[in-house]
């Protein structure tokens, strides 16, 4: 940048965004001050889900700003007057739950940064089995999924479950020489794969995959990360994403899923609350020049909340209606 070359933004794990040689040079003390923030964000979580934010008794108030704004908005509005109107009715009968008031939480992070993994992997005293405490599912990225590469080695070895994005280019021959050394024992629920291959490549890259896994009998679970294969610039420069790329290669991953005889295990998105403009379209119809208004993402571009709502009910429609 102008004339001056500096080592790259590797994430707020490592180094700082600012361009310049000490915001630029890795510090390890960051992973400590990133244990700490995950530690307060993982409580505050815990707060929400099982101090009462959580309780469908609240339904109606979750999402006001997208119901009054959103063209969803209606038909989720009809769907909470009918939750309430079931737990009034389970009320009446003096039917109570905890499930109603609460709800569970898990997470998941990329392993990218191994040695924050490694500070956090523990030996359970009643199995002797090793487990990465940093959460509960850990995945491999696309780049980093080499089978004699240092993440599929430190993954194989502990007892998370864990998960292994899936990219165009992968053969069916790769796919089952990572299932055997990730998850040799074939245990259920072990193994996820995220198919991100991008809407216009999934119809044609994902099937032959499917069908080698069932052929060979493997316990997958096969997910859709509909985010990353879908990534592009604007002729000005900008990192963005389109909402119809992302809702249709999803459609293509629960067709593909039908088609194979597969359940659709899940969806991974990248999303915030914020009311960011980083990915274009959706319901408010954010193009190439809203991008700019409020841009705040330093790597990848999020879906704002209002986006991340409408995609949630359009997959809820696709699971319910089977289209």
């Amino acid at each position: 940048m102008g004339g001056v070359t500096l080592p790259t933004y590797r994430g707020d794990n490592i180094n700082d965004v600012a361009f310049t040689p000490e915001a630029r040079t890795p510090d390890p003390e960051r992973m400590v001050q990133a244990y700490y923030h995950a530690a307060a964000t993982l409580n505050l979580l815990r707060a929400f889900a099982y101090g009462g934010y959580a309780d469908l008794h609240r339904v109606s108030g979750w999402m006001l700003d997208f119901i009054d704004k959103s063209p969803q908005g209606e038909k989720y509005r009809d769907m909470a007057e009918r939750i309430s109107q079931s737990i009034k009715f389970m009320e009446a009968c003096q039917v109570t739950s905890a499930q109603i008031q609460q709800t569970s939480l898990y997470t998941s992070h990329e392993a990218l940064l191994l040695p924050y993994e490694q500070a956090l992997t523990r030996r359970d005293t009643t199995t002797g089995e090793w487990y990465d405490v940093s959460a509960h599912l850990l995945w491999i990225g696309e780049r980093t999924r080499q089978p004699d590469g240092a993440h599929v080695e430190f993954l194989r070895g502990v007892e998370n479950p864990i998960g292994v994005k899936i990219g165009p280019s992968v053969t069916a021959d790769d796919l089952l020489r990572l299932c055997e050394i990730l998850n040799p024992k074939n245990i259920a629920g072990r193994l996820t794969l995220y198919a991100r291959m991008g809407a216009d490549k999934i119809a044609a890259g994902l099937p032959p995959l499917v069908r080698a896994t069932k052929s060979a009998g493997l316990n997958v679970v096969w997910a859709t990360d509909p985010m990353h294969g879908n990534t592009m610039k604007t002729a000005s420069g900008i990192k963005t994403r389109h909402f119809d790329k992302i809702l249709s290669e999803v459609r293509s991953f629960f067709q593909v899923c039908r088609a194979e005889g597969v359940p659709p295990g899940g969806i991974h998105v990248e999303h915030t609350g914020q009311n960011v403009t980083e990915c274009l379209g959706g319901a408010q119809e954010i193009d190439e020049r809203g991008l700019e208004a409020n841009y705040t993402s330093a790597v990848d571009p999020r879906l704002n909340a209002s986006q991340a709502l409408e995609l949630a009910f359009l997959v809820a429609e696709m699971l319910k209606t089977g289209n």
